[in-house]
């Protein structure tokens, strides 16, 4: 069975979901560690409910991103993970990491990539006037938000959206969509051959 860790920040929403698939069986897999670079944020207390070592990493605690980066990959090494799944874990990450992780780190994103990579997605979708707005499962490569796509979900805007009432749709539309995409990574469905994510033993090509 698939060794999960997942690393977060803060609430653990996303965490929460994947957490319940896999107490369902929907995820043929194990979480063997919850990680966060802060201390005292809600998912860890999750992850301690569900009876998962919760870990806090606490970024300010080292004196460079070199030396944060080195003591996480330590911490995530020791649960030997077969897959890690950033759910709103808000570092951005060195290259040299990412190439640690290729090919088995999955990042959620609320956005319809390549449209709006980085923060504000939300602000940017209502200040741009566009009518569609969505939710992006990718690997992890070196450049920030811009690895290969495996899944999205789309909404539709309405004229009474706000930031807010936008971050709810997605987030229930990435409580669906990303235990999915886990679920096939713990499947042997979904690989990371050649730059690209496959599928089934097909390229996944962005719609």
């Amino acid at each position: 069975m698939p060794n999960i860790v997942v690393l977060i920040s803060g609430n653990g929403s996303n965490l929460q979901a994947i957490i319940d698939s896999v107490q369902t069986g929907a995820i043929n897999g194990r979480i063997s560690a919850v990680i966060s670079n802060k201390p005292d944020v809600f998912g860890l207390e999750r992850a301690a409910h569900a009876n998962i070592p919760a870990i806090a990493v606490d970024h300010t605690q080292f004196a460079d991103r070199s030396e944060f980066e080195q003591a996480l990959t330590q911490t995530i090494d020791q649960y030997q993970p077969d897959l890690v799944v950033l759910a709103g874990f808000m570092r951005i990450l060195s290259s040299e990491f990412v190439q640690h992780y290729l090919g088995k780190m999955l990042n959620i994103h609320p956005s319809l990539l390549p449209k709006y990579p980085g923060l504000n997605t939300h602000r940017r979708v209502l200040e741009n006037g566009d009518k569609e707005h969505g939710t992006s499962v990718h690997f992890v490569t070196a450049e920030l938000d811009g690895g290969p796509i495996i899944a999205q979900r789309s909404i539709h805007v309405t004229a009474d959206d706000t930031e807010e009432s936008l971050q709810q749709k997605i987030q229930q539309q990435e409580h669906q969509l990303y235990p999915e995409v886990v679920s096939w990574f713990c499947n042997g469905r979904l690989q990371f051959k050649d730059g690209q994510a496959w599928l089934d033993q097909d390229p996944i090509t962005a719609s």
